[in-house]
């Protein structure tokens, strides 16, 4: 185990589309395999002295993809919850979704609302999934929160801002993991990432097991953070 592990970890599930392409599978199958995947990741961060995970399971972009795929995701997620959310509520980890909810099926909605009343008093941890999510939007959305409650523009801080996010409780990321090969966050947890360890990793995100996130883990034990100074 490594000595340091993160209070935060950020994961950008990438490749699920490429991988069932290799593997000669439905895009569907590459998305259920996914998340099925997360379930098993985030349960061993946990273990392993995580305090929060946080996935970027539906990006606000994501709309741009076919109707299709769109309606198999905004499935996916129903199905996941259910499949998922007893051993989540077990752990003692509490769910929590970071997104708008515009242009949501009434049955997600319903869906995420029974996941996030479930386990909202639980204590060990918290999940967070972003879903239908943009780190611009979410400024914006925390901009329009302070217009509405009509503060002055010279009250307006760093601290103002964070208090109006998504989920605000929810502390900045000491770690973001991205797979697939790719390095860039699009998007991902803009506010809360100023400082964040990037850590990419070539494999698609079905393929990437425990031993991995251990590999990481050990990677940012031995980072030097120096937050600016």
């Amino acid at each position: 185990m490594s000595e340091i592990i993160p209070n935060h970890l950020g994961v950008i599930l990438d490749g699920n589309r490429r991988w069932a392409k290799q593997n000669d599978l439905q895009t569907l199958e590459g998305h259920k395999k996914g998340a099925k995947n997360f379930h098993k990741i985030s349960m061993h961060a946990f273990s392993q002295g995580v305090s929060c995970v946080s996935g970027f399971v539906f990006s606000a972009e994501n709309w741009k993809r076919t109707e299709e795929e769109v309606g198999h995701l905004m499935g996916l997620v129903v199905t996941a919850i259910e499949d998922y959310l007893e051993d989540f509520h077990k752990a003692g980890i509490r769910i929590v979704i970071l997104g708008r909810q515009n242009g949501i099926r009434s049955k997600v909605i319903k869906s995420i609302k029974k996941a996030e009343e479930r386990t909202a008093n639980n204590k060990k941890g918290t999940l967070a999934l972003c879903f239908n999510y943009g780190g611009h939007e979410e400024i914006v959305d925390a901009t329009k929160s302070i217009i509405d409650k009509q503060i002055k523009s010279d009250e307006v801080d760093e601290k103002l801002i964070q208090e109006n996010i998504y989920s605000p409780e929810i502390p900045d990321v000491d770690l973001i993991i991205r797979t697939s090969g790719e390095q860039r966050l699009s998007g991902f947890m803009l506010w809360r990432s100023a400082y964040s360890e990037l850590y990419f990793s070539d494999k698609y995100w079905p393929d990437f097991s425990e031993v991995d996130l251990d590999i990481a883990f050990e990677w940012y034990s031995n980072r030097k953070r120096r937050f600016g100074q």
